[in-house]
This record gives C-alpha cells, structure tokens and sequence, in this order.
C-alpha cells in the first residue's frame, strides 16, 4: 500500500434494507488531501462519507459489502474498535451541533471521555484546537460562556476543533458550509485548506464552486454510483465522463 493512500474503498456495495445506495464504489484518498464528494441530492455521497466511520451502523437494516481500508486495515473486520476509529476518522456535520455546555466543555469532552482528566492538559487541548479552528480569537475571553450564544459560523468552527481535539487522522465533512453566510463560509474554506497540512479531509459538498476552491480530488457521484474520481482541476476543466461534464456545466442536478 502507497504511503499516500490514507483510505483505500474496495468494490463497496451499500444497502438500506432493499434499497442499494451505492453501487461498487472504489476509491483511494489522499494523505494530506482535500477530496471533494460532489453530485446531485440524494445520489449517495453523504451515505458514502458515513460508511468511512461506520455511522450508517446507527441505522438499522443496513449492510455493507465490499471492504474499506484505513492505515491498510480493514475499517470492517469484527474486532475493530467503533469508538477508536470515530476518533481516527472525525466528522462535522451539515447543521453545527454544539452541545449546551460551555465553549470550553465542548472541546474538553472527547478528551475528557478517551481518560485525558489533568486540568492543564485539558486546557492545553482546548487552546490548541480552537486555534487549529480558527476561532480561539473570537473566545479567548468567553471559553465559560454557553457554545449556544455563538453565531452559526462560530459555532461551526466550535464543531470542528471539538473534533479536533481527540487527535484524529482524518476529518469528514458533512456540507459544512451549506447553512452557513458567505462570510462564514469563507472562514471555513480557508480553514480547509490550512487543516490538510495536519489532517486528511474529505468534504460532501453542494457547491460545485466550493469544490473547485477547496480540494485536491473530487469524485463524482451519480445515483449510488462514482462517475469519475480525478484531481479537482481535471474534473472541472476537462472530465473523461459526459454524465460529469454535463452535471458541472448545470445540465441537471
């Protein structure tokens, strides 16, 4: 396995009871890349994203063929520890979803629950990943006040250090700007492209424009299926797929 490859999806076959999701989905992710999802609603990117930490196995009747290797290691064999791998592989959601607990407890508490409980350290943790999310400017004097009085943005960004303080690998992005202004979203973007000097990020994205800013790669999805899977620049500018080309140039979709 290349040093490069963070992820490697194997001929993934995905279901929701009867209903197939993704068909025979097979991809490598870059280390230290920025890889977009993009395509039209409901076509499976966000169904795919969760089945690299395994939280579609908080559905029930789902299932899961093919195989998905993380670190050259089957994310799917039996004895795999879920909890470790969510705190490998992090994941912010469309929605910021802070908890009502201080700004402070909010990052603390990933720490806090994998055993880390010295006060310095955790104070530590939480300096260095509301930095890391470019946010500890706007807090610094508030850490004890309520992550609820945060704006939408901020509150993101709140996301995104909390998980970052568990040290992941990897960090899934769910839409993380799709409910956010543009001036928010402009913080996130350029958050993005500082955290892949540390961290391996794939992002779900509606934005077609977004993922031409932000990522390396970007992987097509069509109706359960990946279409095209190439560095963002050639997928833009010159797809090998008409399905591609006629999706970015806003024939459907």
């Amino acid at each position: 396995m290349s040093n490069q490859n963070v992820l490697e999806v194997k001929n993934v076959d995905f279901f929701y009871d009867d209903f197939q999701a993704l068909e025979n989905i097979s991809m490598n992710i870059e280390k230290n890349k920025v890889t977009a999802l993009i395509g039209p609603s409901g076509c499976g990117k966000s169904t795919f994203l969760r089945t690299i930490n395994r939280m579609n196995d908080l559905i029930e009747g789902t299932r899961l063929e093919g195989n998905i290797l993380f670190d050259g290691e089957s994310i799917y064999q039996e004895n795999i520890d879920v909890v470790n791998l969510r705190k490998r592989i992090g994941m912010v959601f469309q929605q910021p979803n802070p908890f009502p607990k201080s700004i402070f407890e909010n990052v603390a508490y990933g720490p806090k629950i994998h055993g880390i409980t010295d006060k310095i350290k955790l104070e530590e943790i939480v300096i260095e990943s509301l930095k890391k999310a470019a946010l500890f400017d706007e807090v610094k004097n508030r850490l004890d006040s309520s992550a609820l009085s945060l704006s939408g943005g901020q509150q993101q960004r709140l996301c995104i250090a909390r998980a970052l303080a568990v040290k992941p690998e990897v960090l899934l992005m769910d839409e993380p700007a799709s409910a956010l202004d543009p001036v928010a979203t402009a913080k996130i973007e350029d958050l993005i492209g500082e955290l892949k000097n540390e961290y391996s990020i794939v992002i779900v994205t509606h934005s077609m424009q977004q993922a031409a800013r932000v990522s390396d790669m970007t992987g097509f999805f069509l109706m359960g299926e990946l279409v095209e899977y190439d560095k963002t620049d050639k997928i833009f500018e010159n797809p090998s797929d008409q399905r591609t080309e006629d999706y970015i140039t806003g024939r459907f979709g």
